[in-house]
């Protein structure tokens, strides 16, 4: 892949309702055909252990939509709106917003078991504390997905009527998958894999949830509270220095408070309430995450840590910086990078490794 153009920016303000019709009619073409995409592969049982008609598919991602509005009535008919604006149902909307989450729900409505050759949103995450970057410490984190996603990445810059402004990156169709809001509040992911999926809520209408709060710590309940759907990683970070690590599974979900070493995460478990509910993986995968894991927490290891390192983490050649290859597919579909104490956040599209880092302002900032 050569030199991608700069980061996509959409910038949505106002009412649930409004924010929702103008990201879907912004991208409605682009919204179905990444739906189709990610619907045909759980029809294809890819994911669930054998296939699953259309019909299945949807009815039980209608069954969740009462989650989604119980857990945050705004975020719902956001994505409501979004749906009927890209021509698409809600159902479909909870499919191609979801994916990694809505999976782990089939999986446990239809009692399959996942082939370990099939993987996706494979990302290495971390928090670097106040005390080793000058006092105003940062999140950072690649966000790596099977190749096709890469050309649906995105970035909204939203201003809701009720709620704090954010920078949100995340793909066509999904409400969010990283962000940070104005109150310094920053929320990143690693996708896990669980057997105790739900009927619940999805993990991206939990991280704009908890950008709607002022403290890592408020966005830690929201976290707590919520009726998850499947399993991810969450890492939290706000202006004060405040940090916490999530391995949130529907069913459990231990927590790893930031001191002041940093923290790094990549896609398996490391608590062992968390790994007794972990799906299997493939080992390639499963040494891919490690290795990952292991070269972050290296090149962390020593001396002062600013922006310019973290970006060179995602760079990394041997193991972060992923390139697209036989089986998997997996690639760095881009990054980011965010100091809370300061409100600089930057965004990369596409391999970091091949492509620059772009600095996002607010929109009220522009």
């Amino acid at each position: 892949m050569g030199k991608m153009p700069p980061i996509r920016i959409l910038d949505l303000a106002g009412s649930p309702d409004a924010m929702g019709a103008a990201h879907g009619a912004a991208y409605a073409d682009e919204i179905r055909a990444y739906k189709d995409a990610r619907v045909d592969l759980v029809c294809g049982g890819m994911w669930s252990g054998g296939p699953i008609s259309r019909a299945d598919v949807l009815d039980i991602a209608e069954s969740m939509l009462p989650a989604h509005e119980a857990f945050d009535a705004d975020l719902h008919a956001e994505m409501c709106a979004m749906a009927g604006a890209a021509g698409i149902t809600p159902a479909e909307a909870v499919v191609v917003g979801g994916f990694t989450d809505f999976v782990d729900t089939v999986r446990a409505v239809v009692g399959g078991t996942p082939p370990a050759a099939i993987v996706e949103d494979d990302c290495t995450a971390v928090i670097v504390p106040n005390n080793r970057a000058g006092d105003t410490g940062y999140f950072g984190q690649t966000w790596d997905m099977h190749d096709v996603a890469t050309d649906h990445v995105l970035l909204l810059r939203i201003e809701p009527d009720d709620a704090p402004s954010a920078i949100v990156f995340t793909t066509t169709g999904c409400l969010g998958q990283i962000g940070m809001n104005d109150e310094g509040v920053c929320v990143g992911i690693n996708n896990l894999s669980a057997m105790d999926g739900t009927r619940g809520v999805n993990w991206t209408s939990v991280v704009r949830a908890m950008l709607k709060t002022a403290t890592a710590g408020e966005a830690l309940e929201v976290l707590l509270d919520a009726d998850l759907a499947g399993a991810h990683n969450f890492l939290i970070f706000d202006r004060h220095g405040d940090g916490h690590n999530v391995e949130a599974m529907p069913s459990v979900r231990p927590v790893t408070t930031l001191d002041d070493a940093p923290i790094v995460h990549t896609n398996h478990t490391l608590d062992p309430a968390a790994t007794a509910v972990q799906a299997p993986r493939d080992p390639r995968q499963v040494e891919n995450s490690i290795a990952r894991l292991d070269i972050g927490r290296s090149l962390l290891a020593e001396g002062a840590i600013d922006e310019e390192r973290i970006f060179d983490l995602t760079r990394d050649p041997e193991a972060i910086c992923q390139v697209s290859t036989e089986p998997f597919h997996i690639e760095s579909s881009g990054a980011a990078v965010m100091r809370p104490a300061t409100g600089d956040f930057w965004a990369c599209w596409g391999r970091p490794a091949e492509n620059d880092y772009q600095h996002i302002p607010f929109a009220s900032a522009d």
